[in-house]
């Protein structure tokens, strides 16, 4: 009689059959996730190993850590050590390998490889890994400061407050010309950076621990800013490794309402590629332990109306709407003078008012969400916000068409098209596409409106690329 670990692991073979693919397949798949995270002792596994883990030969070391995110790459949904059969006492419960990659090696890779596959044009087609946005437990929080205080220097660079404000500087340069322009231009010079000087800077000897913990909060700053400008991009996978990496970096700052801010975007990119479920998690931890009760008003307003759109998008009415009710109090309760963190400098009234539409509009108030896209605009800088505005405008044009009034969108998107002049922004784009769709009944029957949007949404399409 066989031992119960040579039992066949069916549990893993009913996934693996769920992909679609076959063993060989499925091997390549995990090597190729092993070479990202510089697993050297896993890149030789072949079909035969695969076939044994069927079989019920347990895999060693961090192979099913690596064999969960594989699957959930493919499955786009998370698959857990349990799901698979390999569950055991003690074992680790985050399928996101990223989170057991040591954040320096992680930085220098990612950066260097996004580069890279920036320049062959191949990271478009990398798949959101939905399995990555399980986050880790309490314990791997609480003990992030210590890591970072016990990783030994690597480059010997000393570190101080000039570096620290170098950082924040250039930051704040990366941050404004994406609000202005979109994420397509510019993110490979900010990837480039992240991945040459910030790598040195954190592997660096710092003047003081203080000047450390600054240090690592203003990297995460610097690598979320391109995690924001690959997402704005549509670059989702490149977008969710460099938040998972910021996340690691405020983490071990010891930078709460920092964390909680990444993980609101992390949140808004899965409520925007259809994973409500994980970005209610993802919206509830923004706002858990220190990271709300710790942040200014404008963040915690921040915070909340993402998490009310979460809310929103998984079905959860009235707890959204409670949820905005907050954000909008936590806004009004800024006022000048705040020591408020740079960050948040773009979001005032115009950027609450534009997420809170969006979060009506998924409950189904028509009028609510007309009305919230309209404040938006009226208040927004668009000379300084031109990426945002147009996208605003974009909305605000497919609730006028929804409502029935084509008319009243056509002349919404006239001017949306127009403030998309020198805009190079995946989620711009996917605005005039929306356009053109939402068009595509009308272009016979004798609208001119209709028929000259169309053909203006069909020529800027090349232009916001």
């Amino acid at each position: 009689m066989r031992s119960a670990a040579r039992k066949r692991n069916e549990e893993l073979a009913a996934v693996i059959a769920e992909t679609g693919w076959s063993q060989t397949k499925v091997a390549a798949a995990f090597v190729r996730v092993a070479a990202e995270v510089r697993a050297e002792e896993l890149l030789g596994t072949s079909r035969s190993q695969v076939a044994m883990w069927v079989s019920g030969t347990r895999p060693k070391g961090r192979a099913p850590l690596i064999l969960c995110e594989t699957l959930s790459r493919r499955l786009q949904r998370p698959i857990t050590l349990a799901e698979i059969g390999l569950s055991t006492p003690g074992s680790v419960a985050v399928t996101a390998i990223e989170w057991h990659v040591d954040t320096l090696t992680e930085l220098v890779d990612l950066g260097r490889t996004n580069v890279d596959l920036e320049r062959r044009r191949l990271l478009s087609g990398a798949a959101y890994s939905v399995g990555g946005l399980v986050l880790p437990g309490r314990q791997w929080w609480d003990e992030a400061p210590e890591r970072a205080r016990r990783r030994p220097s690597t480059t010997g660079r000393r570190v101080g407050t000039a570096e620290v404000s170098a950082l924040r500087a250039t930051t704040e340069f990366f941050s404004r010309r994406d609000q202005l322009h979109g994420g397509m231009d510019g993110r490979t010079a900010l990837y480039q950076y992240i991945s040459d000087d910030i790598a040195a800077y954190i592997g660096g000897v710092f003047a003081t621990d203080e000047v450390r913990r600054s240090l690592f909060s203003a990297a995460a700053e610097a690598v979320y800013v391109a995690g924001w400008m690959s997402f704005d991009a549509s670059r989702h996978e490149a977008a969710r490794r460099y938040f998972t990496l910021a996340t690691k970096l405020a983490a071990e700052a010891g930078d709460a309402p920092l964390g909680g801010h990444i993980l609101r975007a992390m949140a808004h990119q899965a409520t925007d590629l259809g994973h409500p479920r994980k970005a209610v998690d993802l919206a509830t931890e923004s706002v858990a332990r220190k990271r709300y009760a710790l942040a200014t008003p404008r963040e915690r307003a921040l915070l909340g109306v993402v998490q009310a759109r979460s809310l929103a998008a998984a079905g959860h009415r009235r707890e959204a709407l409670a949820t905005l009710i907050r954000a909008e109090a936590d806004l009004a309760s800024a006022v000048p003078g705040d020591d408020e963190p740079s960050r948040v400098w773009f979001f005032a009234e115009a950027s609450l008012a534009h997420e809170t539409a969006r979060t009506l509009w998924t409950l189904g108030d028509l009028d609510g969400a007309l009305r919230e896209f309209r404040r938006s605009v009226l208040t927004r800088k668009a000379d300084t916000f031109s990426r945002t505005h147009s996208v605003t405008l974009g909305y605000m044009g497919a609730v006028q068409a929804q409502q029935g009034n084509v008319e009243a969108a056509c002349a919404t998107w006239s001017r949306a098209l127009d403030a998309m002049d020198g805009i190079h922004s995946g989620r711009a784009r996917e605005t005039v596409i929306n356009m053109r769709r939402v068009l595509s009944p009308y272009r016979n029957r004798g609208i001119p409106a209709a028929a000259e949007i169309d053909e203006r949404a069909r020529t800027v399409l090349a232009g916001v690329a």
